[in-house]
């Protein structure tokens, strides 16, 4: 860093970093939400991911699995739109399941530009195997945290502002 002053910045002047010296003004005095609530859900993901290990799956394709369970076939876009995530997002999570037999995805009888999305029967079988393990890891953390904390978290947040 060059010792010549700069007019504009007066902490370049002082040979003080701006960035660091905001960050040394700037504080926060709480923690913050977002990287709380990011570290308890890669916490949760953990304990799920390992209790499904066992049936080859991440928490990830469970939900989907699961979803389409619920659902029957259904388009790619109404898929993303039940899980929240983004439709591309949801494509790249089905492509696995798809390669694996769990899931068949097949263009729309009323548009053929449609991806629709059906669980296989090897998909109902993973989905049956992966329960008990699913359970297990619910067990875990409804030991840890209240079930009802967590609806409450969770209306809390997506509740419409």
């Amino acid at each position: 860093m060059s010792n010549r002053p700069n007019r504009q910045c007066p902490l370049v002047a002082r040979n003080i970093r701006a960035y660091t010296r905001i960050v040394m003004i700037d504080r926060p005095s709480e923690p913050c939400t977002c990287s709380a609530l990011r570290r308890a859900t890669r916490a949760v993901t953990t304990i799920y991911d390992e209790a499904l290990r066992p049936c080859g799956l991440r928490v990830t394709q469970f939900a989907i699995l699961r979803l389409l369970d619920r659902l029957g076939p259904s388009p790619v876009t109404r898929l993303a739109a039940e899980a929240a995530l983004e439709r591309t997002t949801m494509g790249r999570n089905l492509d696995p399941l798809e390669r694996r037999g769990l899931v068949r995805i097949e263009a729309g009888e009323a548009d053929a530009r449609a991806r629709v999305v059906s669980l296989t029967d090897a998909g109902r079988a993973a989905l049956a195997a992966a329960i008990p393990h699913w359970r297990v890891a619910q067990a875990r953390i409804n030991a840890r945290i209240e079930p009802a904390a967590v609806a409450a978290l969770t209306e809390a947040l997506t509740a419409a502002p």
